[in-house]
């Protein structure tokens, strides 16, 4: 009886048309412990490949095509093809084994996805290597991308799980705020003004709270692309005057000063005008809050490309260039000495990031520590709204962390 927690051993699928050339092949791989399949022509092979799951192919070039559309010379190539362009068999390793010595071949076979190419005949130690070497590398590269289905599986439990307890959150939050609202206008009797300052600080902590709970679940609103843009024009120096207006009680509370600067090329560009003002609202927020000294601000814009360049700068604490990236992470916040601890979710820069790349455009940032902080957001005058936000690797940063 066979041992149960033995792994069998690999599987290889032999196409080749010469049964002298297969039988080699077969009496070679079996000697070094291989089980195997034949094939004796291209489609008969791409059968083999889908039904069977080899954990690797040998593929004679030259053998009959039936009807695969291509000439007898090239059908190990197409064979590759095929087996490379579906998800269920690319990741198995393709090795020719052929008597063609042109160059022009070998680069047809790595064009068709080969992985490695022998030519007859064959030397039966090297053949052995390159086959346990793939082999390997197959298992490795299996191994991970199980781990990483296993990840996302994980997140994706651990998003939904705290999305319905953020959103179950909501309700009752906001009857506390509403009860709190109502002591203090003294509804249920007279408060004294200790218990009014105490009742005062137990709204704002609960506003701050439900403004958490807002932010956790627009970012998860955007990252799943339900959230559908209002696009219409917008002309950069009328936003930036209107944002420094709005923030004008705020700047006078903090001591912070405001320039503004619009090149007169700017171009008047197409976006959600509320979506964008908040981007820059938490960008100031970021520069406000996170400074222990009162901070001056220039926001500039001018054209870039087919579109419009928007620069936020700050005379703030900066940001070490190690943690630029971190801070657009969900959740990622970086400590900095010196610096007063504010209320952060660290899901500000998330959204400014998430935000901007539903607009067809990038975030990014140029600071470091003691110097300051500069940054970017550059929008295309005319966005093509994407289906869900970029999961380009676009190197992107943001200010220290923000609500």
């Amino acid at each position: 009886m066979a041992d149960a927690g033995k792994a069998r051993p690999e599987l290889i699928l032999v196409a080749d048309d010469i049964p002298a050339n297969v039988e080699l092949l077969l009496d070679q791989l079996n000697s070094l412990g291989y089980e195997t399949v034949t094939a004796a022509d291209g489609p008969s092979a791409v059968a083999a490949a889908f039904e069977k799951h080899p954990d690797l192919c040998i593929l004679d070039v030259a053998m009959p095509a039936g009807d695969l559309g291509v000439d007898d010379r090239s059908t190990g190539f197409e064979v590759c093809r095929r087996i490379k362009r579906d998800p269920r068999t690319s990741r198995i390793p393709v090795i020719f084994v052929t008597a063609l010595n042109d160059t022009s071949d070998r680069v047809r076979g790595i064009e068709a996805g080969g992985d490695d190419f022998l030519t007859k005949p064959h030397n039966r130690l090297v053949l052995g290597a390159r086959v346990r070497s793939l082999l390997k590398l197959k298992a490795a590269t299996d191994a991970l991308e199980d781990s990483l289905r296993k990840l996302r599986e994980l997140e994706k439990v651990r998003d939904d799980l705290m999305k319905m307890i953020v959103h179950d959150l909501k309700t009752p939050l906001t009857s506390v705020l509403a009860t709190l609202e109502m002591l203090a206008d003294g509804d249920f009797g007279q408060v004294s003004i200790p218990q009014k300052a105490a009742i005062g600080d137990a709204e704002t902590k609960s506003e701050d709270l439900l403004a958490l709970i807002d932010d956790i679940l627009e970012v998860a609103r955007i990252e799943e692309a339900n959230i559908s843009l209002s696009l219409a024009p917008v002309a950069p120096g009328a936003l930036l005057v209107e944002l420094v207006h709005e923030w004008g009680h705020r700047f006078q509370q903090e001591r912070a000063t405001a320039s503004v600067s619009v090149a007169d090329d700017a171009p008047v560009f197409t976006a959600d005008k509320n979506l964008i003002k908040r981007v820059f609202s938490n960008l100031i927020q970021n520069a406000v809050t996170h400074s222990s000294h009162p901070v001056h601000l220039d926001l500039s814009a001018r054209r870039a490309g087919h579109g419009v360049l928007f620069t936020v700068s700050d005379n703030g604490p900066g940001i070490p260039p190690e943690y630029h990236e971190v801070i657009f992470r969900k959740f990622g916040q970086v400590e900095m000495p010196r610096t007063p601890r504010t209320r952060s979710s660290g899901l500000g820069l998330t959204f400014c990031k998430l935000v901007v790349e539903r607009h067809g455009g990038r975030i990014w940032v140029k600071s470091a520590e003691g110097k300051g902080s500069s940054f970017y957001i550059e929008l295309p005058s005319n966005p093509l709204v994407l289906e869900g936000p970029r999961t380009s690797t676009q190197q992107t940063a943001g200010t220290a962390s923000t609500r």
